[in-house]
């Protein structure tokens, strides 16, 4: 099982399709980074904010990251909160 995917993020943002090939990722990884595009943001605050649906989408098994230009999503066993 690899451990880290790869995914972008563009001008569409945080879609239902973008979560659904998050959670796909998901099946055979345990850490994700998405790298945001410039067509998304380059905006600090709005990258906290995306994070922050990301993880309200996912579930409670995640948590996330972010540095720089890229969140790094994480897929715990049990419940973290």
């Amino acid at each position: 099982m690899a451990i880290i995917a790869n995914i972008q993020l563009g001008k569409n943002g945080i879609t239902d399709n973008f979560i659904q090939t998050l959670s796909n990722h998901f099946k055979n990884h345990m850490n994700v980074k998405i790298s945001v595009l410039r067509n998304a943001t380059r905006n600090r605050e709005e990258m906290k904010k995306m994070s922050e649906q990301i993880l309200e989408k996912l579930g409670k098994n995640f948590t996330t990251r972010t540095i720089g230009f890229t969140i790094v999503v994480k897929k715990w066993r049990k419940s973290v909160r």
